[in-house]
């Protein structure tokens, strides 16, 4: 069988295509077709289902391309994605909306549909919950979604903290006064300021006081008003700890808290405030909890490999789960694997 489809610029066909043709070597490996352009027309021939495969692939792509996104690996293996799992017509959701450009005028912007659904409930709802694995981008948009708020004089401070638990190794046994030993917990966070605002700017921005990044521990007995206050690493936070820096929110306040479930450091009999208030906030109006999968990576291919093995492995351990067992999010609706919970 094959199937043509008209291209009307040949900047777009560039673009689809990759350097060294990388991009449609993928889409040929993983439908078993083969692609060429020829005369103004992309030519995708092969067996009959996976030609159609190839070609919802290819349209969904070039709709990206048209758009004025420049087609990468990730693009390329995130529609397949979609189309194998039968949700190529959602690539029409991510739109040119950009959160935010860094100091280095690089747009920021979702980069999957999930990435997409955690932007949109940061800017509708007071508090957010992002969960999910590493990579996909849950600390690194809200930090775009804070700056961009600031710049805008929505709230006139953005407050980043993360609980400094130990993960293999001790505070006290690190060198330094209290800054220098809380810094490595906090260093993800200063790296995604840096890279919005500049080295320059975040300083003048943390010396008038407009920035702050500190330990969780700091936020005690304070009330945050006219904040944007990101809590990172969610998972290592105890119950109290939770309640207590959910009841730090002030008048004209934006919360977003983000972090990862499997990846929890706290010792075995202390429960995660995290999963806890995942449950206790999932139906209180003004909340939004987001889950990002593996599907919404935006680092190296490698990383989701990673995470999928991982995930294969635990489940094997609990010998594929246990009959009866509910997961914190049952009965959440859940949108094209995403779920959200208001």
């Amino acid at each position: 069988m094959e199937q043509r489809i008209g291209i009307e610029r040949m900047e777009e066909a560039i673009n689809l295509f990759g350097s060294f043709d990388e991009n449609i070597r993928l889409l040929e490996t993983d439908f078993a077709v083969g692609i060429v352009n020829r005369g103004g027309e992309i030519v995708i021939s092969g067996e009959p289902e996976d030609v159609v495969l190839a070609q919802k692939a290819v349209e969904a792509l070039l709709m990206l391309t048209g758009k004025g996104e420049t087609i990468s690996e990730q693009h390329v293996r995130y529609v397949i994605g979609l189309v194998r799992s039968g949700q190529a017509e959602r690539i029409s959701e991510l739109t040119q909306d950009v959160i935010c450009i860094t100091s280095k005028g690089r747009p920021v912007k979702p980069k999957t549909i999930g990435q997409k659904q955690y932007v949109d409930a940061i800017l509708r709802q007071s508090v957010t919950i992002g969960v999910g694995p590493a990579g996909t981008g849950k600390t690194y948009l809200a930090v775009a979604a804070a700056v961009a708020a600031f710049r805008d004089k929505q709230v006139n401070r953005i407050i980043l903290t993360r609980p400094a638990v130990e993960a293999g190794e001790r505070l006290g046994f690190l060198p330094g006064d209290l800054q220098s030993k809380v810094d490595p917990y906090l260093r993800p966070l200063y790296d995604a300021l840096f890279d919005m605002l500049g080295a320059e700017t975040y300083q003048k921005y943390l010396e008038r006081g407009n920035i702050e990044v500190a330990p969780l521990a700091y936020m005690r007995g304070r009330t945050l008003d006219d904040s944007f206050i990101i809590l990172d690493e969610a998972q290592n936070t105890s119950r109290e700890q939770m309640k207590m820096f959910l009841t730090r929110m002030g008048f004209g306040s934006k919360v977003v808290i983000t972090g990862d479930v499997t990846q929890i450091d706290l010792p075995g009999d202390k429960p995660s405030g995290l999963k806890e208030a995942i449950k206790v906030l999932q139906d209180v109006e003004g909340v939004a909890v987001c889950e990002l999968t593996q599907q919404d990576v935006v680092r190296h291919v490698m990383v989701q490999r990673i995470i999928e093995a991982y995930a294969k492995y635990e489940e094997s351990k609990k010998g594929g789960g246990h009959v009866g067992e509910k997961s914190p999010h049952s009965g959440d609706r859940r949108v094209g694997g995403h779920r959200i919970s208001r």
